[in-house]
């Protein structure tokens, strides 16, 4: 029997900002894992998932797994928010 704890722990929330959002059409969302995935697995399936909009967005773009900056080698734990930032331009 799974519990609730268990069921929020295998779920990861994604947040997009910026032109990662205008090229997802969501600002955030939601995808269940069975165990931690790497994140080049995760942005490679965002990608399927979103077209190639939001795959030209996630290239350029770097990431936080929970707040902490992480390459694209890093594993995403299930309960992980990872944002999702596109290049800013500054002024």
């Amino acid at each position: 029997m799974t519990s609730t704890i268990d069921t929020l722990n295998s779920m990861i929330t994604i947040r997009y900002f910026a032109g990662a959002r205008a090229a997802s059409g969501v600002a955030s969302e939601q995808l269940p894992v069975a165990a931690g995935i790497p994140l080049e697995t995760l942005v490679d399936q965002l990608a399927e998932r979103h077209g190639a909009a939001l795959a030209r967005v996630l290239q350029a773009s770097s990431f936080l797994i929970d707040e902490v900056a992480g390459d694209r080698r890093r594993i995403v734990p299930g309960g992980s928010v990872v944002d999702v930032l596109p290049p800013f331009a500054g002024g």
